[in-house]
């Protein structure tokens, strides 16, 4: 025999007490903020438009735009930073403790990025900021190489991720999300690649030249010789671009196809590692700015695992981190393998590169040129 439940009070039109459990769930009472705790406010449009205050809102606005927020935060400390902020540590070299060298010395700020952001307008944006001598290293994917001289020999089109591939497939045009290549654009590039190639592979056998992957890539920016390259600018500004899977993309397939016409080109990787790795180990502070994942995320933060992390770091990508792809890891991931320090404060944008990073590009380092 089962035992009745407490009977509600009677349905009538009388008043009845509200019951007291009731109270104690919705009414739980809320601990004091803290007095300097940011309130939640948007831009007010009433103001007029203003974009400089409209950019400034975001860090108070939530979700994704106060992370936009930190992201040029801490993108203003990496550019701010420099050596004479800090206390001279003891053994310091004797060239570091000269008032003037510690005033000139800055964070070295490696950029990474994947071929598609390339591909995309942000190409202009990454244009500018190697234009400016604005970051000290960075490191692409292939197709983040090969995409941008491409695209100074013939232009990309907007498109849409609806085009049916098959039908694009007969028409000679190649699809990246919603934007057309044609694949006229890569005979061109193969003829335009294939004398560069002779002319490296002329130079390992007559003069002993070791060819690695950034130097690769500078020869590249030196030939094509456009102001409108990424790599023109990298190698006028003497920018070392690293790339560790140079020949997954179509500098990949004309190396292959070089490889039959005019075989024994060699390319040394070893020496782009300790490169790279050295950037940072004698680095006074080191920042990351990476837009997508995969291997260039990886490259730039296994970099900073040889100095103990990175004292700044920027992540803008999509991925999500159930999945346990380094792509989706967020910050704290990285600091758990000594990737990140563990006293920095980074942060990921879960956004498209191409709609914030141009917004942040205008907050942080193409603010600071203005004022300068």
């Amino acid at each position: 025999m089962t035992t009745p439940s407490a009977a509600p009070p009677s349905q009538t039109n009388g008043s009845a007490p509200t019951p007291q459990s009731a109270i104690e769930a919705v009414l739980v009472p809320s601990v004091s903020m803290p007095v300097d705790a940011p309130h939640v406010r948007g831009y007010d449009f009433n103001n007029g438009i203003d974009y400089k205050a409209l950019m400034q809102s975001y860090i108070r606005t939530g979700y994704q735009a106060t992370n936009v927020g930190e992201a040029i935060e801490e993108i203003n400390r990496m550019i701010r930073w420099r050596l004479s902020d800090e206390p001279i540590a003891e053994g310091e070299q004797e060239q570091f403790c000269d008032p003037a060298v510690r005033a000139q010395t800055k964070c070295q700020i490696f950029l990474g990025y994947t071929s598609n952001l390339v591909s995309s307008g942000l190409r202009e944006t990454i244009r500018y900021l190697v234009q400016h001598r604005m970051v000290d290293c960075i490191v692409s994917s292939a197709g983040g190489i090969e995409e941008d001289i491409i695209k100074c020999l013939g232009p990309t089109y907007v498109g849409s991720f609806s085009l049916p591939g098959a039908d694009l497939r007969r028409k000679g045009l190649n699809r990246i999300g919603n934007l057309l290549v044609p694949n006229d654009n890569y005979c061109k590039f193969e003829d335009w690649v294939m004398p560069v190639l002779d002319q490296m592979l002329k130079e390992q056998k007559e003069d002993g030249v070791v060819w690695t992957p950034s130097k690769i890539i500078r020869r590249l920016g030196e030939t094509i010789n456009d102001p409108d390259s990424i790599y023109y600018w990298a190698y006028k500004n003497d920018i070392p671009v690293y790339c560790p899977a140079l020949t997954d993309g179509s500098l990949g397939d004309m190396i292959y196809f070089h490889s039959y016409k005019n075989p024994g080109l060699i390319i040394d990787i070893a020496s782009d590692i300790r490169s790279i790795n050295n950037t940072a180990v004698f680095a006074k502070k080191t920042g990351m700015i990476i837009l997508g994942g995969g291997i260039i995320k990886h490259h730039i933060c296994n970099a900073n695992l040889m100095r103990n992390g990175a004292d700044y770091a920027v992540y803008v990508n999509t991925g999500q981190e159930f999945d346990g792809s380094d792509a989706g890891a967020r910050p704290d991931e990285a600091v758990s393998w000594g990737k990140i320090r563990g006293d920095a404060k980074p942060v990921k944008v879960y956004a498209d590169a191409t709609v914030v990073f141009p917004l942040i590009v205008a907050e942080t380092f193409a603010r600071v040129r203005e004022e300068q």
